[in-house]
């Protein structure tokens, strides 16, 4: 039997190993723990920084060989008219919408001022023709004097010289009577085409300045067959027109009807801001369904050829221009230079840059760049392209 003291002491060892054990198994819980709770917090943040994106592939279209571009219709001769004379407006003949011919008249002037200087300039002429008279019968009776040596030289040279003075003073006046009977023939204000008035801007009574610079135009004249229509042409399309092809011109209010054109002239050079060649089409328009000044669109002949057509939001634009974002097999981004050959909108014709068979990331992150990874989302519409 053993003593107290070495019975207590077997207790507090035992009791020690006890503890030890305690302690050693929750220390290796805790390093456990910390262990498991980093890889789950490491797992986590690698989830968190997985970008997960959807992606299309492209579709590709089969071009008709035709491409749709804004364009304005303009008569075939637009004129303002405006006063050559001063006066005031006694009547106008012509309000907006008539159809006018060549010559006819649009309105008159009552122009006083100029009719009390022509009457002036005949008046004064009448006086250097009466004075020419005298003249001439002066210098033939010295012509006579002179040949009986009853004058001199130099007399006879007098009146020849006042004679030839008063034959140009006539000439003068006479130019001055022109001029002012051109002047009151402006009175009558004439149509210098047929066409439409499209404007009238004056009424009985108004003040009318003569000249173009500050003074109001009287009336607007379009002739509106044939009308002309200017379209600007982008560059990727300037090598597939020609003068003489068709186009088809369409208006969206008068939906169904079509109306035939033909390109009548092309401009020379590419414009440098917009790079875009403008070609004007002539429009016959006989029965005035087309108005001068309308929105049309124009259907310009294209190269009839394979493009591929992706959604618009898939387009990034960055400094070295834009850019399309296509994923490989294995996640990874990489940013592909394309060149747009249309917009349409809600997607876009691509002329280069991608293939058919490229998964391109629709509303890609402004901070994607290339080599960055990606987790592809399953989506129902994966693969079917864009609409």
């Amino acid at each position: 039997m053993l003593p107290p003291r070495r019975r207590e002491w077997k207790r507090a060892k035992i009791a020690v190993c006890i503890v030890l054990v305690l302690l050693a198994i929750g220390a290796l819980r805790t390093v456990i723990a910390n262990m498991l709770q980093s890889r789950e917090v490491e797992a986590m943040t690698q989830q968190n920084a997985t970008q997960y994106v959807n992606v299309v592939t492209p579709r590709q279209t089969d071009n008709s060989g035709s491409t749709l571009l804004p364009g304005t219709l303009r008569g075939y001769v637009e004129s303002p008219i405006y006063a050559r004379s001063t006066g005031y407006l006694l009547h106008w003949y012509a309000d907006i919408g008539a159809h006018v011919k060549q010559g006819q008249l649009l309105a008159e002037l009552d122009t006083p001022e100029i009719d009390q200087e022509l009457a002036q300039a005949l008046a004064q002429r009448q006086q250097t023709s009466s004075s020419l008279g005298l003249a001439k019968s002066s210098l033939e009776r010295w012509q006579q004097l002179r040949q009986r040596d009853a004058v001199s030289q130099q007399e006879l040279d007098e009146r020849q010289s006042a004679y030839t003075q008063d034959v140009a003073n006539l000439a003068a006046a006479d130019a001055n009577v022109k001029r002012l009977q051109q002047l009151e023939s402006f009175k009558r204000i004439v149509a210098p085409f047929t066409g439409v008035v499209t404007q009238r801007n004056v009424d009985v009574g108004d003040l009318i300045d003569a000249g173009s610079g500050t003074s109001r135009a009287l009336f607007a004249l379009a002739q509106s067959d044939p009308l002309r229509v200017y379209v600007q042409l982008p560059q990727a399309y300037a090598q597939n027109v020609a003068l003489g092809q068709k186009v088809v011109v369409t208006q969206a209010e008068l939906p169904g009807q079509q109306f035939d054109g033909t390109i009548t002239h092309i401009s020379g050079a590419i414009d440098v801001p917009t790079r875009s060649l403008q070609i004007e089409v002539t429009l016959p328009n006989p029965d005035d369904k087309l108005r001068p000044g309308a929105y049309v669109q124009v259907a310009v002949p294209a190269a009839a050829h394979a493009r591929l057509t992706v959604p618009g939001n898939a387009l990034l634009f960055r400094a070295e221009g834009p850019r399309l974002a296509v994923v490989d097999a294995k996640g990874k981004v990489s940013l592909h230079k394309v060149v747009i050959a249309q917009d349409l909108g809600q997607s876009l014709e691509i002329e280069s840059g991608i293939g058919p068979a490229d998964h391109i990331i629709i509303n890609p992150s402004d901070s994607i760049a290339d080599g960055d990874h990606v987790q592809v989302q399953p989506s129902p519409k994966s693969g079917k392209g864009a609409s």
